[in-house]
């Protein structure tokens, strides 16, 4: 049987890969366990950007309804628990970028997903749709979280509440994605905007991660502690000699990510 989710890598760059296409890559258990070690493989030193990606036509519809039906009364939340919320975290604390390849339908809790990763570049052939309203539910997997930071307060309440199903070039409009590009070459450039992720100084974008995520409830007073004292961390790094030196050379730096 095949795996739920493949990785591989190339270089410095590891591509998780959702593998249930024939249900758009729904999300099941046996998904989540797959994606959880792959997001454990994510955390080597040595892989310096991540892409998470769908087999098929689909980047994830969302929660597979057929296992959803066999979750008991009440069970839902202890459900989330087990398998959204682990993986969602485990994204949000990897030291380095995580890219969201989004190659066709983004629905539900894959959209929740996607808006987990750093950046976010879509096939022309990719639609968003929010999918939990349309069946009665909010949404989950922290997507009111994520949404509301990307496209503000008023544009999320009502996409979220409409079920409207967004195009590639209308996300790329609102802010939720950074690039649209042909499907035909979506790809190629999937893996040349990995690749130059997987060349910057790992440490700093890591702690700007980590800055950004501070500042969505930090006071003035305490972000600029935290980016003193992330600062004085990244000033020990040896990508910041080398980038020193290669300033002063006047020559590209050759980050190593240490």
């Amino acid at each position: 049987m095949p795996s739920e989710v493949l990785t591989e890598r190339e270089g410095a760059v590891l591509t998780i890969t959702l593998n249930r296409p024939d249900v758009y890559n729904a999300f099941n258990r046996a998904l989540h366990d797959a994606l959880a070690e792959a997001l454990r493989e994510a955390g080597d030193p040595e892989i310096r950007a991540v892409v998470i990606t769908g087999a098929g036509r689909g980047f994830c519809s969302g929660q597979d309804l057929t296992e959803f039906q066999e979750i008991p009364d009440g069970g839902i939340r202890d459900r989330l628990e087990e398998t959204y919320h682990p993986n969602i975290r485990s994204i949000r604390a990897l030291e380095k970028p995580v890219i969201a390849a989004l190659n066709g339908a983004t629905a539900g809790a894959g959209l929740s997903l996607a808006c987990a990763c750093d950046v976010r570049i879509a096939s022309a052939q990719a639609a968003f749709v929010p999918g939990f309203v349309g069946i009665g539910l909010v949404p989950d997997s922290g997507g009111t979280w994520f949404i509301h930071r990307l496209l503000g307060w008023s544009r999320s309440f009502e996409w979220m509440v409409s079920n409207r199903r967004l195009s590639a070039d209308e996300a790329l409009a609102w802010g939720l994605v950074s690039e649209v590009v042909p499907h035909d070459g979506f790809a190629g450039r999937t893996a040349e905007l990995a690749g130059w992720y997987a060349t910057l100084p790992t440490q700093a974008v890591a702690m700007t991660k980590r800055l950004f995520e501070h500042a969505h409830g930090a006071s003035l007073d305490e972000q600029l502690s935290l980016e003193a004292e992330l600062q004085t961390a990244a000033t020990a790094s040896e990508d910041f000699a080398e980038g020193v030196q290669a300033f002063l050379e006047k020559r590209p730096a050759e980050f190593k990510g240490r």
